[in-house]
């Protein structure tokens, strides 16, 4: 029996409807497992096209021969775009193998023959005395709390393969905020803490304070390969927040920007959240996230495989911690990233770095960190590369 127009629909409604609903749901999913690139655009691309089928198939359009016919074409089109894309991503991979590992920082320990960590060039004014601070910090901070300990700590109460190892470490930003949290450490030397570090802190029933010790530069890299020297912070915060997604929309080639970021509380993480103010970031697929930071730089730096990055980082780190002449420093709103750029205010990325504390009853907290802010402090602050905040 002929359906009637009105019958055909309805029924056309409700099965758009259905699939309709089916594909976002799978939309959503597929984009909250880091799909999002790929797949939630090509789940919604799938929905639409089974949408159409089902319409002209209630209709009796334009004939069962010719609508199988579609059917094959569309899921062979289907199956080579996502086949196409497994390739490329087995591709991308199959060439650079990223070992992310950190710096070597034994190279700046305190009080070891060769050590990159600088020194003053007298004997300093103050000596710690007694209970040593326990110290802690990110993986960019520790060549100059290494050069602090070497400068004030006592070298024979400092051992670098025994008690030294509990009295100065280097647990990266997020664990290093735990430790302190906790009362496992003293002092640590890092970013300022997110808004979860903070709150973990009234949590605990402990009060952070900041004390600035340096003032550091916030930078954005790209491959040398990349045409493109600069950004303004609007281009940066477009980016970030997936609705500037292309190096065409921004002067380079045409060529889907692969935006990395670093984990949550990590320093730098912290600081692009900062930058990005009332725009939401986006979340990244996990394949762009980066679990260390000289795993991001050495990822850019990796042509064949990520000649669309974009990473950040900080300028010491980036620059001769763990430096790469394969990537290129961004110019922001027409400013290098330099020491005299951010002497002067004139970078727009530039921030304080602390020394924070959380409550500790050691007696020479106040007294070593006075010294940090002296002259002779802040001149190990200098030479480390840092800009001093005297």
């Amino acid at each position: 029996m002929k359906r009637s127009f009105w019958t055909n629909l309805l029924y056309a409604i409700l099965a758009v409807s259905g699939i309709a609903i089916a594909g976002f749901v799978t939309y959503m999913i597929t984009a909250l497992f880091g799909g999002i690139q790929f797949y939630a655009p090509f789940t919604l691309a799938v929905a639409a096209g089974l949408a159409v089928y089902a319409v002209i198939s209630i209709f009796n359009l334009p004939g069962r021969r010719i609508r199988r016919i579609s059917l094959a074409a569309f899921a062979g089109i289907c199956l080579l775009a996502a086949a196409g894309h497994e390739i490329k991503q087995a591709y991308d991979h199959s060439f650079t193998v990223i070992k992310e590992q950190e710096v070597n920082l034994y190279e700046y320990a305190p009080f070891t023959a060769n050590t990159k960590a600088v020194s003053l060039n007298h004997a300093a004014d103050y000596q710690v005395r007694g209970d040593l601070p326990r110290l802690d910090g990110a993986t960019a901070l520790y060549p100059l709390y290494s050069a602090f300990v070497q400068a004030v700590y006592p070298e024979d109460h400092y051992n670098v393969e025994g008690e030294g190892n509990d009295i100065v470490q280097c647990s990266s930003t997020s664990e290093a905020y735990k430790r302190l949290i906790r009362g496992h450490t003293d002092i640590i030397f890092a970013a300022a803490p997110s808004l979860a570090q903070t709150k973990q802190a009234k949590l605990a029933g402990r009060e952070l304070k900041l004390t600035p010790i340096g003032r550091e530069a916030f930078v954005f890299f790209v491959n040398k390969r990349n045409p493109v020297s600069g950004l303004t912070t609007e281009q940066v915060k477009d980016i970030y927040s997936g609705t500037l997604t292309n190096w065409k929309q921004v002067g380079g080639k045409r060529a889907v920007i692969r935006a990395f970021q670093r984990d949550e509380n990590s320093g730098s993480q912290t600081m692009l959240q900062k930058i990005m103010g009332d725009k939401k970031l986006m979340n990244p697929p996990k394949e762009n996230v980066a679990d260390v930071m000289s795993g991001m730089i050495s990822m850019t730096a990796s042509y064949r495989n990520y000649k669309n990055a974009l990473g950040f980082s900080f300028l010491f780190y980036a620059s001769q911690m763990n430096a790469s002449d394969e990537i290129k420093l961004l110019e922001i709103d027409g400013i290098p990233p330099s020491k005299e750029s951010i002497r002067s205010g004139e970078y727009p990325f530039t921030a304080e770095f602390y020394a924070v504390t959380a409550g500790s009853s050691n007696p020479n907290i106040g007294p070593f960190l006075d010294w940090i802010l002296s002259p002779e402090g802040q001149e190990l602050v200098e030479k480390t590369g840092y800009t001093p905040v005297q």
